[in-house]
């Protein structure tokens, strides 16, 4: 897939994503409905295959969560260069693409998480404080299953799979009930996508 960007999808590519920072609440990949929206519903810079690929990918590789940030802005970034083949200014586009999504998820949250957590550290016995942290629970809980549905649905225009949503739901019931390791589900999932089975 090949996208132009000018300056000004550039620039809003970096706000949108510290606007999402702010809203990452529970990490990064809460955002995700919302960054399946801008990415591939609104502007088509990825196609759902590249954002699913994405955060597949990143997930799976060792390091920290937000890795999945950063391989979506390479991805739109290397479609806007149009690709590998295009040589240096493919990935130069590729990895500018990483930079302004990295740091638009970065900058905002780096900076509200490093004053905030001073703040309610001196203030962890205010009442408030308290409330605020048990309030958030829930929240993180909802954002992280409709999460989950962007991944299980697919593309919109696809058909449903329920296998698809039965091994999502499955694999949320082992992680809440048991102490099996994720890597085990992982690659559960990976033999049976290889096999064909969803």
């Amino acid at each position: 897939m090949t996208s132009s960007l000018d300056g000004s999808d550039w620039l809003t590519l970096f706000v949108q994503f510290l606007l999402l920072s702010c809203l990452a609440v529970g990490g990064a990949i809460t955002t995700t409905p919302e960054m399946h929206r801008l990415l591939v519903d609104s502007h088509q810079w990825l196609t759902n295959e590249q954002f699913v690929a994405s955060i597949a990918l990143a997930q799976a590789a060792p390091g920290p969560n937000i890795l999945f940030v950063a391989l979506m802005g390479w991805n739109v970034g290397l479609n806007a260069g149009g690709g590998l083949a295009s040589g240096l200014v493919g990935w130069m586009t590729a990895f500018a693409g990483m930079v302004v999504t990295m740091a638009g998820m970065l900058i905002p949250s780096t900076c509200l998480t490093y004053v905030a957590t001073r703040w309610g550290h001196r203030n962890r016995e205010l009442r408030a404080v308290r409330a605020f942290k048990q309030g958030m629970a829930p929240l993180v809980v909802a954002l992280l299953i409709a999460t989950g549905w962007i991944l299980v649905r697919g593309d919109a225009a696809s058909t449903f799979n329920p296998r698809t949503v039965a091994v999502a739901l499955i694999s949320m019931l082992v992680v809440w009930r048991t102490r099996v390791h994720l890597l085990w589900l992982l690659g559960t999932g990976a033999l049976l996508g290889a096999m064909g089975m969803v």
